[in-house]
């Protein structure tokens, strides 16, 4: 699909003109502004890509002249990949105006290939955005057709014909191999189709044989998807557009019941879900929902993007409403059939479900699980994971308190905090200190607990030794403070930190 006219329809929709007005894009090339795309009205007056803005001005001095936005028309071709969606799940971006669409399998679906073309275009037509379509059973010929073809639609089995009257520009080369050839005298594909390969190959090398075989079929050349391809898909087109969210929501519940069914017969399970809400007039809204477990129960789908709409709120405006949605599985995984028991509720799958929701309410990385790690040191002994991330099977239950072990404080902070504390004798306990401007008297103490430090954690290289106190003040606080290095062995002046609250 080639939108020719991508840059100047932009302009146009943004700021309609009169019709009979002609538009030029221009751009800076070598200290002058060229033109780099124009409107079918600039082109029948004679102006033609390249050339210089002042010429096209001292010709027709009321033309209209927007600069380039490269990144504006990269964006609106990527919205356009995005609308596409609705026809197939493998759509290319082919930059700087065109889109690669595997329409096998699908086409079907809207009343054969004509009709989906027609379908296309007519709704590319309403939406300000003119197109251009080559349909065919390679890549490279249907580039070719859309481009320069005078037969959109390539019946099957006639490449060759085809592709014989065009110019070699349709093959995709590089400038410099087209203007090569037409120096030595080639410059349609009938000319070079059936000359030895041998000598092509040895003068203008081998990516000329490799976008002619690939326009002949004779190579298989693949689309690059820009979204991942979906495990199962289900989708619900509507013949009068829905704006509410109930209808969205329900379209959705209807939706996970078919995916779910689907996903039963393999065993399977959703791990990320998404879904597309595509609007009228081009806008597509992607909601994704993860889950820490395996999942295809319907309601729990419904109730995880219940929560998904909730927290996006105004941000997924319907327009004039959706005409299709689609339920995606991006992620899937097996799911073993399980004994539950027979008196009690499932526990471990309710903590999951709720997991789930508020992470799809406020982000899977606000909603953590503390694990364990092999380290000793207070501030790496725990780290925060994204719930969803952990199996609930494999996660650590909290470890119990050794009776033996020092307690640990409620509170930990991220990095202990610096205060001024004043002790009786250099290894003894606190009698008093300064946190956060507020003086405090120590009535109790206990300690120390030392703790050694490992030498790569420390950003100066230093490994300086931790004692631990638990001290209790007169104003109630129970903090956890330590003295950092040994007095006289390690350091002259020892400092002290609070890295905690007791509750």
């Amino acid at each position: 699909m080639w939108l020719k006219w991508l840059s100047t329809d932009r302009i146009e929709c943004r700021s309609p003109a009169p019709d009979d007005a002609p538009l030029v894009i221009v751009e800076p090339v070598k200290s002058a502004l060229r033109i780099c795309a124009l409107n079918d009205v600039a082109a029948a007056l004679g102006l033609r890509l390249g050339m210089p803005l002042a010429d096209a001005r001292a010709m027709y001095p009321s033309l209209h002249v927007a600069d380039a936005d490269p990144q504006a028309d990269h964006a609106l071709l990527e919205a356009a990949a995005d609308w596409c969606d609705r026809y197939t799940p493998l759509v290319g971006v082919d930059p700087p105006d065109g889109l690669l669409l595997d329409i096998g399998g699908c086409a079907h679906l809207f009343g054969g290939e004509r009709a989906l073309a027609g379908d296309l275009c007519a709704r590319f037509q309403r939406q300000g955005l003119r197109v251009k379509i080559g349909l065919a059973d390679s890549v490279g010929c249907a580039w070719a057709a859309a481009r320069f073809g005078e037969t959109r639609l390539v019946p099957k089995g006639a490449l060759r014909d085809v592709l014989l009257p065009l110019p070699l520009a349709a093959l995709r080369l590089d400038g410099d191999i087209v203007s090569a050839l037409a120096q030595a005298g080639l410059k349609r594909i009938a000319d070079v189709i059936d000359h030895p390969r041998a000598p092509l190959a040895a003068r203008f090398g081998q990516e000329f044989l490799r976008r002619l075989d690939q326009a002949l079929g004779r190579e298989d050349e693949s689309i690059k998807s820009r979204l991942p391809l979906p495990s199962y898909v289900a989708e619900r087109r509507f013949a009068d557009p829905i704006m509410m969210e109930a209808d969205v929501l329900g379209s959705i519940g209807h939706l996970a019941r078919e995916l779910g069914i689907i996903m039963e017969r393999r065993g399977q399970g959703a791990r990320l879900l998404q879904a597309a809400l595509f609007r009228t007039d081009g806008k597509v809204y992607r909601l994704e929902a993860g889950t820490g477990e395996p999942l295809r129960d319907p309601a729990r789908i419904h109730r995880l993007f219940a929560e998904r709409l909730t927290a996006i709120g105004d941000a997924c405006d319907p327009g004039f409403g959706y005409d299709l949605i689609r339920l995606s599985a991006l992620v899937t995984e097996q799911i073993n059939p399980a004994q539950t028991g027979l008196a009690g509720n499932d526990h471990s799958a309710e903590l999951a479900h709720l997991i789930d929701r508020l992470s799809a309410r406020f982000g899977s990385r606000r909603v953590t699980r503390l694990l364990p790690c092999d380290s000793h040191i207070p501030e790496y002994a725990v780290a925060a994971l994204p719930a969803q991330a952990v199996r609930l099977e494999f996660a650590a239950a909290p470890a119990e308190q050794d009776s033996l072990s020092q307690a640990r404080p409620l509170r930990l902070f991220a990095q202990p905090e610096p205060v001024e504390a004043v002790a009786e004798v250099p290894d003894g306990p606190p009698a008093r200190f300064r946190w956060r401007h507020i003086l405090h008297e120590v009535v109790a103490a206990e300690g120390p607990e030392r703790i050694a430090m490992e030498w790569w954690h420390n950003a100066k290289g230093e490994a300086l030794t931790r004692d631990y106190f638990r001290v209790e003040s007169r104003q109630g606080a129970r903090a956890w403070l330590y003295r950092e290095g040994l007095y006289q062995r390690e350091i002259v002046s020892p400092r002290w930190f609070l890295h905690g609250l007791f509750a």
